[in-house]
């Protein structure tokens, strides 16, 4: 029998849970709403653990979480939608418990890592990953690992300042995440009901206001990744998130991305790159394959 992972996805209100097999494959998947205490939420994790290993032949225990993971620890630093998740030794406990080998690294990281092990970043030793959704997160890889930073920020490219249209102080999330173009469309519609998709139908309509919301987004999206390129200098960005399901998304980037690149080149006398990007392979379960390919890395498939 081939051994498998059991993958816990914590979420702000439900656990996603599965196994992954060694080589990227997910089943057994479901969810539960998170619990009110850790006690319970532990109980969880181990009755469904303890079902899979009627089934299958279970080598260890892989976690996604949110948060500033040490992944050497297993604490799940900072905070988020569960407080109690945050201060424990996951893999302390959960080793305890399971006698098995636990480990935990962040979402976004994770996300990162499946793309590298199993999906779109598989043979490209240094990558970006960028998640665009309602905020800006995502990873760095190097030399097929992920970077975590002196304080566990490294990935944090939301956190980026950039300047709004004013031209006051701003960060990238805030300037080109998906919620920035629809709180601009809402800001000039305060009477109706918005969301990304509702903003892209009416520009395809030839609304001018939605039109020109979608169009600063790209520009701005474009600008963070192009620093994001100039200052890691990733073999490849992959981006995730939503928006990136869109099929005018990597067409519609390309092309800001190459304006951007070409307007500093002629204001600067300089050369730059243009980043090689593509879209993430995985979506719903990234989290999950991300944390089983965590695990594959940390014990090598000795479970």
């Amino acid at each position: 029998m081939d051994k498998i992972l059991v993958c816990i996805d914590l979420g702000g209100t439900s656990v996603k849970a599965g196994i992954c097999s060694f080589d990227g494959k997910l089943s057994e998947q479901c969810s539960f709403p998170v619990p009110d205490e850790f006690e319970a939420l532990a109980g969880e994790i181990v009755r469904f653990t303890d079902r899979m290993r009627e089934k299958y032949d279970v080598a260890g225990l892989a976690v996604s979480a949110p948060g500033a993971v040490d992944v050497d620890k297993g604490i799940i630093g900072g905070g988020s939608a569960i407080p109690y998740i945050h201060g424990p030794s996951w893999t302390e406990v959960f080793s305890g418990l399971l006698n098995m080998p636990v480990s935990i690294e962040n979402d976004a990281n994770c996300a990162a890592l499946a793309e590298i092990v199993f999906g779109n970043g598989r043979g490209y030793r240094d990558m970006a990953f960028v998640v665009c959704g309602t905020g800006i997160g995502g990873a760095l890889v190097s030399d097929g690992k992920v970077r975590h930073g002196a304080h566990l920020y490294s990935g944090e490219f939301g956190c980026m300042v950039m300047r709004d249209e004013e031209g006051s102080l701003s960060t990238f999330s805030a300037q080109a995440s998906t919620m920035s173009f629809v709180r601009k469309v809402r800001s000039q519609y305060p009477d109706e009901e918005w969301d990304g998709r509702k903003v892209f139908d009416r520009a395809k309509e030839g609304d001018t206001v939605c039109i020109q919301a979608i169009d600063r987004f790209y520009s701005n999206l474009a600008e963070g990744i192009y620093n994001v390129q100039h200052v890691y200098d990733p073999e490849i960005i992959l981006l995730g998130g939503g928006i990136s399901s869109r099929e005018d998304f990597i067409p519609q980037l390309k092309e800001k991305l190459e304006a951007t690149a070409a307007s500093v080149d002629e204001k600067f006398a300089t050369h730059t790159i243009r980043p090689l990007i593509d879209v993430c392979a995985f979506r719903d379960g990234a989290n999950l394959i991300g944390a089983a390919a965590d695990w594959l890395q940390r014990y090598g498939g000795n479970g």
